[in-house]
């Protein structure tokens, strides 16, 4: 066994390792992970570390950041109990006999699902309709001392150049979702963006919108400090929702409105605002999944004769993820611009409790 992991088992389980590996028995090495059994309810835990077959690769984790979707109780409950973590950036620790594109030593980042390539839907670049990458994973979770990488995740999985920082990997996959999303709107430059909900996700919006050649972005969040923060990062407006934010942004464009609306919340509410922002030919987007059973009740007549595009926008595929890689890599989106909190894994309780304060941004959880 490790040292680092022999040193964290009690005496007792020590003497009943050695008592089995006497007798030929197999005694698997432990790591650590963060489980999370019920929202709120987040513990680090001793696991088995993943053996590997021919075809697969084990990465020793570096870092790991919190989801939005982490931190919305319906939407992990349902998942629960798991083993936490999606966004994670590592070193290739072991590869199997049969991988040639990975070596020891190489830092990686891993998506946490991946396509076939082969089905109708990927081959109508729909990937996350695929039911390979709905099915795949990687094996126990991204919050873990080290995890396995099948075959099918290696198809996304993306190598960091030695200038990407481990904060900075962490990004790749929240802005593949905002490169998915900007795609689907056909935001062309000159046009006005606006954008409800200003946490992490609704930032990279705003960056990625800039980049783009917005003309005018408008922010929009419950809270002034996100509002100035937007406004730092590159919107031209930061509003506080209110009962007049419909006037407010009639009063910015002149009466045109948005040509595109994210919408970033998954709420109804947020999706019936986003509706009254929308100019005539506007595109109204649903980043959020809202809850199971939550219904909406929209007037056609007014999405005709407005010709509206009401659209969603659900994860990302492997190529919004090289291409956010790469504007990563440019200097784009960096850590330093968007991630406002680290904490060791041995703290992931007070890095989920800190993730919902109005003052994160985005939140990593580090391996020592």
């Amino acid at each position: 066994m490790d040292a680092p992991c022999w040193q964290t088992i009690s005496p007792r389980r020590r003497r009943q390792l050695v008592d089995k590996r006497r007798c030929g028995w197999e005694v698997p090495i432990m790591m650590k992970v963060a489980r999370l059994y019920d929202f709120g309810d987040i513990r680090v835990e001793e696991h088995p570390r993943p053996r590997i077959g021919p075809d697969d690769i084990l990465v020793r984790a570096s870092a790991c950041g919190i989801c939005s979707g982490d931190i919305m109780p319906w939407y992990i409950r349902r998942k629960a109990p798991l083993v936490l973590g999606h966004e994670p950036v590592g070193v290739v620790e072991e590869v199997g006999a049969a991988v040639r594109d990975f070596i020891p030593g190489q830092r990686v980042f891993v998506h946490h699902h991946a396509p076939c390539f082969q089905c109708a839907a990927c081959r109508r670049a729909q990937y996350v309709q695929c039911p390979t990458w709905r099915g795949s994973k990687i094996d126990p979770g991204g919050m873990a001392e080290f995890f396995a990488v099948s075959a099918v995740n290696q198809r996304d999985t993306l190598a960091l150049p030695d200038h990407v920082r481990d904060l900075d990997g962490v990004l790749v996959e929240p802005s593949a979702c905002v490169v998915k999303s900007l795609r689907r709107s056909e935001m062309r430059p000159g046009e006005t963006v606006a954008i409800i909900g200003l946490g992490i996700m609704g930032m990279i919006h705003v960056v990625l919108a800039r980049h783009l050649g917005a003309a005018q972005i408008i922010g929009i969040d419950l809270f002034e400090t996100r509002a100035r923060r937007a406004r730092e990062l590159g919107a031209d407006h930061g509003l506080v929702a209110g009962h007049d934010i419909v006037d407010q942004v009639r009063e910015l464009t002149r009466g045109a409105m948005a040509d595109v609306v994210i919408v970033g919340p998954g709420t109804v509410r947020a999706l019936h605002t986003g509706l009254e922002l929308a100019g005539k030919g506007a595109t109204v987007l649903q980043f959020t999944a809202t809850a199971p059973g939550e219904e909406m009740t929209i007037k056609p007549h007014d999405l005709y004769f407005n010709d509206t595009r009401f659209i969603t926008s659900y994860s990302c595929g492997p190529d919004d993820t090289r291409q956010a890689l790469q504007l990563v890599e440019r200097g784009v989106l960096s850590a330093d611009a968007l991630v406002t909190h680290s904490f060791p894994l041995e703290q992931v309780s007070e890095a989920f409790s800190t993730a919902q304060r109005q003052e994160a941004l985005k939140v990593v959880v580090t391996f020592g």
